[in-house]
């Protein structure tokens, strides 16, 4: 697996979620925050709401590996939060990358 920067404690999801823009669709919410360094950070956050463990970390996955796809095409200097909502469910890889690439567009991340 791929070594992504991802961010670690509940102070680093806060200040995103505080200072950051977001942008929804019905199977994600993301938010952004410019940090001006040299680096891509994600965060994820799956809800017990959407499911059990094995749903929850399957989705997880789904959203780093859409992350790692289209890592390129992000800008450095980036902090994204990912949240899943409950119509991620049961959804596939092509489905989260289609979704993660809407709002990135949406956010004007890529063109």
């Amino acid at each position: 697996m791929k070594n992504i920067d991802s961010l670690k404690n509940t102070a680093q999801f806060r200040e995103v979620y505080e200072k950051g823009r977001s942008c929804a669709n019905d199977m994600l919410v993301l938010y952004v925050l410019a940090t001006g360094g040299d680096d891509r950070k994600l965060g994820i956050s799956v809800s017990k709401k959407v499911g059990n463990s094995v749903v929850r970390h399957r989705i997880a996955r789904l959203i780093r590996e859409s992350f790692l796809s289209l890592k390129n095409d992000i800008p450095a200097g980036y902090t994204i939060v990912v949240v899943a909502r409950y119509r991620a469910k049961g959804k596939t890889f092509s489905d989260i990358c289609g979704a993660m690439l809407y709002l990135y567009k949406k956010m004007n991340l890529v063109t």
